[in-house]
């Protein structure tokens, strides 16, 4: 998904844009290191006033984007009253280096011109005359209402008070505030944490992230150029990821229209036809025209000014260079386009990229003969094409697909790229979009053939990095993939699976239940014990402290039962409310479902959501202490996470040990194609210390007795070759099957066109004879009831020797 940035623009031929890039210059006074509070306007739409809204302007004076996820910015009446509240506007994204970010608030009735496209939108009437902002870390409203306590709140990142306001930093407030008034801070930003000292009143000048002011012009020209300047594309992209040229203005900038973008971020792609020798410097860029269409098509030769700016779509991802407030004059229209490079096995490097040492590797000169998305980078905004490409990533909800132009770099069994080592990337995935509307992304599956030329501009986005925005899509080969059918169990065999349901409860419709149910019944031919991961409380994510999850269940096993499976039972410990991770209010929890007429549940009270289950020795083996339980509920490594589930089955009168597991997400990881190299996987953290919990456990299992069987599964959220496995089986107490399988079967999950494995089935050593396999029924489709695909093992619990 290409991330939409707002803005408002209007391109045409020899005509002056409605919206300007208003330059950052460079700091002279002591600047913040971080984000600050750059400007306030609480008159907007107030009698007497231009704009129509109050807005809340950021600033970011450092070298790296600050992130604003998480972040609020908050309102508090310049002279509180015992009653009075702090009123919370929610952020996203993050303030670029250099960077301005726009916080509109209340309109009101007065006024005549908009801001420019907010970047952040709240609902807060604030005080033209006296008030106080603060940037807050967190989206709890503060409490604070003198200037010593919002002091000492540590989770204040910046204030600003104006006017007469009693909060506020430093020797006193922010004069001058008024109708026809904000207070701003200078050029420089700088923050001594003295309001009165760091802000002066002055006309309102709201800029947004884009750079983009309300009703301004570029202050160099009153309209387009009509001579080529002395600047070309390769100079403005330059030999690094950022432009040597950033922040400063460029005049009549000669390019053909290679792309038009009418959706979206849009705006239009410009190539140069008389390239440079250096491999590093790319010939295209992208011309960033707001909210406006752009008022050129494809084959026009071109003249552009405007100014350059590095956009980030996401903390943490690289930037895209482009020109942005353009004025444009069109010189002739119907012109060839310069020749696409072919991107193939032979000219896509097989490294990936260098390396930081963990740190950003914008100021690395570009080694496109290396490293792939140095090559990518060198090739930002310029025509590639490829052939026959085939489908490593079936088409998204956003007409997205992922292809590959290296056909044998790591090939799963059924079409897909393998991702099997954090060394070893895939440097041939690519994802392809299309600009024409008429001609959108076929629906495609994992193993499908894009036929002939996919032809495009190359683009950067925080979802999956660099893309193809495609003039011309191959034709589509569709390849039939089939989804999977396992064996039955034999009668002497226990049939356990684990299969992630994504977020199921009682409102969902009943389409998705019954494809799930078709995925237990016929797909996985009616196991006798299903872990489920997701299934929510019954009303989903509505948050009034529901936690029960029986109405769930009993639609759940009722479609089961009409798709031809058993009927089955189920056990599971209701969560804490709000304490378990997940979709806020679908209090998340993990389920077993079990056939009664096959196997039994050992039930053993005193089983709740913060009673820690523990194995107990006895003269027949290990037991429960409780059952079903949960490990550990206590633990610091469970917050705000799903706990394992524990449950003791009797099979052909043997007992088996079950653990149904959902560790913490990756979300808050750093992305492989960001500008952080090598990433940090910061979420890892917390699964090695779950992974640990679990082991233990097992281990406890174990040492009463050696020859217990337990079968540890479910969505473990990392992969055979983390640090999670190997704290997971740490004492061989566990083995992971998946590693018994071919290397081209080995995963469950497709992402960013890499399969992949995050879901697991675990067993202990006295577990000698399976039969284990991955069930491909969703990761692979575009048509999916869960992103997950479901496995099974299959145990022989009398039996010796192993098979898989």
């Amino acid at each position: 998904m290409y991330i939409a940035r707002p803005g408002s623009a209007l391109l045409a031929t020899a005509v002056a844009v409605t919206l300007s890039v208003t330059a950052l210059p460079a700091a002279f006074a002591a600047p913040s290191s971080s984000a600050v509070i750059s400007e306030v306007y609480g008159g907007g739409g107030n009698s007497g006033a231009t704009l129509t809204r109050d807005y809340i302007e950021l600033a970011n004076a450092g070298g790296s984007a600050f992130a604003l996820s998480g972040l609020s910015v908050q309102y508090l009446p310049g002279t509180p009253s015992a009653g009075s509240l702090w009123q919370v506007s929610t952020l996203s994204g993050a303030v670029a280096p250099g960077g301005r970010y726009l916080v509109a608030e209340a309109a009101g009735t007065g006024g005549t011109v908009a801001l420019p496209a907010p970047d952040a939108t709240g609902t807060v009437a604030m005080s033209a005359a006296s008030g106080t902002v603060a940037l807050v870390s967190g989206t709890t409203p503060l409490t604070c209402k003198t200037q010593a306590e919002c002091a000492a709140d540590t989770r204040v990142v910046d204030l600003v008070g104006y006017g007469s306001a009693v909060v506020r930093e430093g020797s006193g407030p922010a004069a001058g505030a008024s109708a026809t008034a904000s207070v701003a801070r200078g050029t420089s930003l700088a923050d001594t944490d003295d309001n009165a000292a760091d802000l002066t009143a002055g006309a309102p000048t709201p800029v947004n992230a884009a750079g983009e002011t309300p009703g301004g012009t570029d202050p160099g020209e009153p309209g387009g150029p009509t001579e080529p300047g002395t600047v070309r594309v390769h100079d403005i992209q330059g030999t690094t990821r950022l432009s040597p040229l950033a922040g400063q203005p460029v005049t009549g900038v000669p390019g053909v229209v290679t792309g038009v973008r009418t959706t979206g971020s849009r705006g239009f792609w410009i190539q140069d036809t008389a390239p440079d020798a250096d491999p590093r410097t790319s010939e295209g860029v992208f011309v960033y025209t707001g909210s406006a269409p752009p008022a050129v098509a494809v084959g026009d030769s071109v003249l552009v000014s405007g100014k350059v700016a590095e956009y980030y779509p996401a903390a943490g991802a690289q930037s895209l260079t482009q020109i942005t407030a353009p004025l444009v004059t069109v010189l002739s229209s119907g012109n060839a386009l310069p020749a696409a490079v072919v991107l193939d096995a032979s000219s896509v490097p097989a490294a990936y990229v260098p390396t930081a040492g963990g740190g950003s590797i914008e100021a690395l000169a570009l080694d496109p003969s290396a490293y792939a998305l140095d090559l990518y980078e060198s090739l930002e905004g310029a025509r590639v094409t490829m052939a026959d490409t085939r489908v490593t990533g079936a088409t998204t909800a956003y007409a997205e697909v992922w292809v590959t132009v290296k056909p044998r770099e790591n090939p799963t069994r059924r079409g897909g790229t393998l991702y099997s080592s954090y060394e070893d990337q895939n440097t041939g995935r690519l994802k392809v979009m299309s600009l024409d509307a008429a001609r959108p992304v076929p629906v495609t599956d994992v193993g499908d053939v894009l036929t002939g030329s996919t032809t495009g501009v190359v683009d950067y986005a925080s979802f999956g990095g660099y893309n193809v925005q495609a003039t011309e899509l191959g034709a589509l080969k569709d390849n039939g993939l089939k989804r999977e059918v396992t064996r039955k169990q034999k009668r002497g065999e226990l049939a356990v699976a684990t299969y992630n349901v994504e977020n199921l409860d009682a409102g969902d419709a009943q389409e998705k239940f019954d494809t799930l149910a078709r995925g237990v019944a016929v797909s996985l031919a009616g196991p006798d014990i299903v872990s489920l991961e997701e299934i929510q409380d019954d009303n989903g994510a509505v948050d009034d402290g529901t936690v029960g999850s029986e109405a769930t269940l009993k639609r759940f096993t009722d479609a089961i039962v009409a798709a031809g499976g058993p009927r089955y039972s189920w056990r599971y410990v209701a969560p804490q409310d709000g304490k378990d991770g997940g979709e806020p209010g679908g209090n998340i929890r993990n389920v077993f479902l079990f056939n009664p007429g096959r196997v039994g549940f050992v039930d053993r009270p005193g089983g709740d959501a913060t009673t820690a289950v523990s194995a107990v020795r006895t003269r027949k083996g290990a037991a429960l202490s409780v059952s079903p339980g949960r490990i550990d509920p206590a633990n610091t490594a469970w917050n705000s996470s799903r706990k394992p589930l524990v449950g003791e089955f009797r099979f052909r009168g043997e007992t088996v040990f079950v653990i149904a597991n959902h560790f913490a997400s990756k979300g808050g990881d750093q992305s492989l194609h960001g500008r952080y190299q090598e990433p940090v996987r910061s979420s890892e953290t917390q699964r090695v210390r779950q992974a640990a919990e679990v082991n233990t456990f097992v281990t406890s299992l174990l040492k009463a007795d050696r020859s217990a069987r337990v079968v540890a599964l479910g969505d473990l959220n990392d992969f055979a070759f983390s640090p999670t496995m190997k704290a997971l089986t740490t004492g061989k107490v566990l083995k992971p099957l998946i590693t018994t399988l071919p290397a081209g079967e080995q995963y469950s999950y497709v992402y960013d066109g890499n399969s992949q494995t995050l879901d697991h089935i675990l067993t202990s050593p006295a577990v000698r004879r399976f039969d284990y396999d991955v069930v491909h029924i969703n990761a692979e489709f575009a048509d999916q009831a869960s992103d997950h695909d479901p496995q099974i093992v299959r145990i022989d619990v009398k039996g010796h020797g192993h098979r898989h």
